[in-house]
């Protein structure tokens, strides 16, 4: 037997090997094995199996071996329908998990480490939770694909379904996959659970900040096919899961769970997917359920529940102030309500969260003599003022420290114009108004600090902080049960975003922002800044988040964006701008001619220069299709051979 395979790390071509006559026993395709390349054995994917001698004209070597996968019959078909949908290689995926396919089993499973402290929580549901358990719980028995959206308001106790879910699952010999958008939230997720669940099961984490014994562990457990609850972000989804019995996604409508770099993954469309392909109940929860998912309850018949009650305490006042009548404002950002507001809960001993989605001291610095604005040296993006006077580039990493004059005038930093508010700043206006509150910020800078992001998160879980200032790491997920007063700062900034989806994005935020007051008070109030009147302000009480869907989707079949029609980008990427400018309009050329030839009918948008075109001295344009259907896509795709372009030409479909 003959294999044709693709390594998984180095040479990018198809090569050739023999299967000793001991391992030709089945057909290989879809395996990994272990193959000699120069004077070193790799590992490689087989793409294809010949039971004759295929033509070459170098020598055809034996492979090593074939490496030991968890025993997952619905996997290589995962990975090759993902690496279809992404129009990449099913390699890129495997290399995600390339470290542990290479790993030495482990003779035996390492203990588990517990908690020192478990709080005794039998799991008593309500009737509304426990309607959502009594539907779910027999599909995972029965193996039956069943997505189920779980529409919860703030503070309703969709993780009390979870872990009533997780014990089932488990009792079942089942393994379960909870999935969150990001890690800050996966660890928290990690340490209640591990609190309330019982030490009979094993929950393990895997993500960028799960350690090398958990990761390991859970490899083991699954190549003995025993159930685990593993808690993650992205790659968990990419690994191979003999047993697996259910799929949660918590804050399902997280554009977080769209990765940053190509190709852009988005884990929870990963997880349908999966949740298919395995024939086991998905269930996707959140306040407020993404558009695309309410259009999928309404059209293709996803099962719906609702939490319409709080646990405890009662839904917010929700107070709106325009920051531009001056009489509202002693200082710009924080009104004349909103300060009131903060010096009476300081004085009743509640605690605050300030809310402003962006982080750093000042959004960008200029001199107001010539206009000059500090910008990124390898990003088209103005650099961020941060303390100490550092400028710092949030997509690179780039940094300088402020000069003390113009580089373009020469006239002294007293000229510079600090545009905008940042935390940073902020948290300076507020530590200003009142000196003896005690203030700590939650941002991407500080939550990153794993150790310092734990211990303010404890401080203020326990009162020993007043007030929390920070971005989006602190919209959604936690329970503060002190919390009575939410302040939003700059309410509508991001309402004016050039994206189909803006009023979507910003209402979801600031509903889950708004959504951490009042947790277990009956009285609790959100301000509500902005420099505009929107709309989307009408729908700030969560009961209306429905009627939102009801208008949002009007508008969107109105002018055919997702999820009413299929929206691909298609994003050519260079580190030559004339070369990206080039293949770009070639590409477009094509597109058009294929269109009109195939009789697609599809809307064909660009070139474009996005408003980020420069990242890290790589240069974009984008192009973007809308369609009926995928298939239609693909086949546009294919028309323009990607591999004929100097440029990497990418392939997303959905964006967010």
């Amino acid at each position: 037997m003959f294999i044709q395979v693709r390594l998984l790390k180095g040479f990018p071509q198809p090569l050739l090997y023999e299967v000793p006559t001991n391992l030709a026993q089945h057909d290989l395709t879809g395996s990994i094995v272990r193959v000699p390349i120069q004077k070193r054995i790799a590992q490689a994917l087989v793409l294809r199996t010949f039971s004759y001698k295929p033509n070459s004209t170098f020598e055809i070597r034996l492979i090593e071996g074939i490496e030991t996968l968890p025993n997952d019959t619905h996997y290589m078909p995962f990975i090759q329908h993902l690496a279809q949908y992404y129009q990449t290689e099913p390699t890129y995926y495997l290399k995600r998990i390339h470290q542990f396919v290479v790993q030495k089993p482990i003779a035996e499973t390492p203990a588990i480490e517990k908690p020192e402290h478990k709080i005794a929580n039998k799991i008593e549901l309500t009737d509304e939770q426990q309607r959502v358990f009594d539907f779910v719980h027999p599909n995972i028995t029965q193996s039956k694909f069943t997505p189920t959206v779980l529409h919860g308001v703030t503070g309703s106790g969709k993780t009390e379904v979870y872990k009533k879910l997780i014990e089932h699952a488990y009792a079942e010999q089942k393994t379960t996959l909870l999935l969150l958008p990001e890690v800050t939230l996966a660890l928290q997720f990690e340490r209640l659970l591990k609190q309330q669940l019982s030490s009979d099961i094993t929950l393990l984490s895997f993500h960028s900040a799960s350690s090398a014994k958990d990761k390991k562990m859970i490899w083991q457990r699954l190549l003995n096919e025993q159930p685990t609850v593993i808690i993650g972000v992205h790659v968990p989804i990419l690994l191979p899961l003999p047993n697996l019995g259910l799929i949660i996604v918590d804050e399902e409508h997280e554009v977080g769970y769209q990765e940053k770099k190509h190709p852009k993954t988005n884990t929870k469309e990963a997880a349908i997917m999966r949740a298919k392909l395995h024939n086991i109940p998905i269930v996707l929860g959140s306040a407020t359920p993404s558009v695309n998912t309410l259009y999928n309850v309404k059209q293709r018949g996803w099962h719906f529940f609702q939490l319409k009650k709080r646990f405890a305490g009662h839904f917010p006042d929700i107070n709106i102030v325009n920051l531009t009548d001056k009489k509202q404002r002693r200082n710009f950002w924080i009104s004349q309500a909103l300060q009131n507001a903060i010096k009476d809960r300081l004085q009743k001993k509640e605690q605050i969260i300030l809310f402003l989605n962006r982080r750093g001291h000042s959004f960008f610095v200029q001199c107001k003599l010539c206009s000059f604005i500090f910008e990124c040296k390898n990003c088209s993006v103005s650099l961020t003022l941060h303390e100490n006077n550092l400028l710092n580039c949030h997509y690179c990493g780039y940094h300088r420290v402020l000069p003390p004059e113009c580089p373009t005038c020469e006239q002294p930093e007293k000229n510079f114009i600090k545009k905008g508010v940042g935390t940073q700043k902020l948290v300076t206006i507020v530590q200003n108004l009142f000196p003896a509150a005690r203030i700590a910020r939650a941002d991407m800078d500080t939550s990153t600090k794993k150790k310092e992001w734990k211990k303010t998160m404890e401080d203020f879980t326990n009162g020993d902080l007043d007030m929390l200032i920070g971005t989006q790491t602190i919209t959604k997920g936690y329970h503060f049960p002190k919390v009575t007063l939410v302040g939003i700062i700059w309410a509508d900034l991001n309402l004016h975003f050039p994206r189909y989806n803006a009023t979507e994005t910003t209402l979801q935020q600031l509903i889950q922002v708004a959504g951490r007051a009042g947790r277990q008070t009956d009285e609790s109030l959100v301000i509500l800044q902005t420099m505009a009147e929107h709309h989307a302000f009408n729908y700030m009480h969560e009961v209306d988040y429905l009627k939102f869907y009801h208008d949002e989707i009007a508008v969107r079949k109105e002018v055919n964006y997702p999820p009413c029609t299929r929206l691909v980008e298609i994003e050519i990427r260079a580190p030559n701008e004339q070369q990206v400018e080039l293949d770009a309009n070639n590409i477009i050329d094509q597109l058009f001619d294929a269109n009109d030839r195939l009789e697609l009918n599809a809307a064909i948008l660009g070139p474009a220069k996005p408003p980020v075109h420069k990242i890290k001295n790589s240069f974009s344009r984008v192009i973007y299709l809308k369609i009926d259907s995928m298939h239609y896509a693909y086949q546009l795709f294919e028309a323009i051979g990607k591999k004929q372009y100097k440029s990497s030409v990418y392939f997303t479909p959905n964006p967010l």
